[in-house]
């Protein structure tokens, strides 16, 4: 008799769990619809760890598991962002045009109403044209659409080139590291229809909830990223389980037997890089309007490198360890960087957490790949099962 899903993957119900034990305790301890005790900005804090767990776990499958060492999944989180975020700009910025040309006696045209829209979008950037990529930004249907589509398209395109010339290693890291770089570099750019280094902003505001306090809005958005990360996990412990998981960690191990074993190792590698990408995608669309804002430097290559840290720190090829690791450095960076953490006095010195809150997380790292290279999902996994 085949064992189950659940049976092989024991881990998925821990942690699903542990996800709705936390999720019910946020709940009862937020302003809106428990005590009061968590702030609405801490509620966003958790809310965005959450998102930031999920991509976590889309680095680990590609990595941890299929072998892949992609500095550019951040990119892909990125661009989802920017997707969600163009609307909710779009949107809002067109409820305030209506409100202001409501009082005039003559009514606006279309014309007059885009071109309006347009001006208080893009006259920071000194224009008021939309760019051929706001084609969309009307319709929070297809703009919910492009957080699926081009992410997964961009990593088709990229993986079936990178793949179908076998580039593997360290020079398919550079690859799709100066993927990301090349994707910054052009949104930096004030012609690139994304209002260059201003980014996005008062993504926040949900259109046609501006008079829901943001106390309310926030936990929303804290639940449905909760609901996601559960979604993710359990899909992405299908994906690794089974035969198709077999595969995939044979390539991570030795890829040329498994491609003399007669699998299209390609396909395979396609399939994780893109999916991984979509997810990757969907998390941003989740974690931008939590944060507020989006711009160039988020998309940057230092972001995936710090991605790739979350998760050799919480251990690579767990799906539970990617989550403890980026968590983990989540919530403490937003300590030390968020003033949480006293300065130290040295005397000839004072020690500011926000000037070396890099420094101790790469001391960190350099730590764990030494002393503990299956991260801290491993010192776990020590801890509850007895050595052999």
């Amino acid at each position: 008799m085949k064992n189950t899903f659940i049976a092989e993957n024991p881990s998925v119900l821990w942690f699903l769990a542990a996800l709705s034990i936390f999720s019910l305790g946020v709940a009862m301890l937020s302003e809106v619809t428990g005590i009061g005790l968590i702030s609405t900005s801490f509620v966003k804090v958790l809310g965005k760890t959450l998102c930031l767990c999920l991509v976590a776990i889309a680095m680990d499958v590609v990595w941890g598991y299929c072998g892949i060492l992609s500095l550019g999944h951040f990119a892909f989180f990125g661009i989802g962002g920017y997707a969600i975020g163009m609307w909710l700009m779009y949107a809002r910025t067109e409820g305030i045009v209506l409100d202001n040309l409501a009082t005039q006696t003559i009514p606006a045209t279309p014309q007059e109403i885009s071109d309006a829209i347009g001006n208080q979008i893009f006259g920071l950037v000194g224009s008021a044209d939309f760019p051929l990529i706001w084609s969309f930004a009307d319709s929070l249907f297809l703009q919910l659409t492009m957080v699926v589509v081009v992410p997964g398209l961009l990593a088709l395109v990229f993986g079936w080139l990178a793949f179908r010339s076998r580039v593997t290693g360290v020079y398919l890291s550079i690859l799709t590291q100066a993927m990301t770089l090349a994707l910054s570099l052009y949104l930096f750019q004030n012609d690139s229809g994304l209002r260059g280094n201003n980014g996005l902003s008062g993504l926040q505001n949900i259109p046609g909830f501006e008079d829901t306090p943001q106390a309310a809005i926030s936990i929303v958005f804290f639940l449905t990223s909760a609901a996601a990360l559960a979604v993710g996990y359990v899909f992405f412990a299908w994906v690794v389980s089974g035969k198709m998981g077999s595969v995939v960690k044979g390539i991570r191990d030795n890829e040329a037997r498994v491609r003399f074993l007669g699998y299209h190792v390609e396909s395979y590698k396609l399939f994780i890089f893109t999916i991984t990408a979509i997810v990757a995608g969907i998390a941003g669309a989740l974690y931008y309007p939590q944060a507020g804002i989006i711009n160039p430097g988020e998309i940057a290559p230092i972001a995936s490198i710090y991605l790739a840290v979350w998760v050799a720190i919480g251990g690579r090829g767990r799906l539970y360890g990617a989550v403890i690791g980026a968590a983990f450095v989540s919530l403490l960076s937003s300590w030390f960087t968020g003033g949480g953490a006293p300065n130290i006095n040295l005397g000839f010195y004072t020690v500011q957490w926000t000037d070396w809150w890099l420094v101790l997380l790469g001391f960190s790292f350099v730590a764990v790949t030494l002393f503990f290279p299956k991260g801290i999902g491993g010192l776990f996994d020590y801890l509850v099962r007895k050595p052999q």
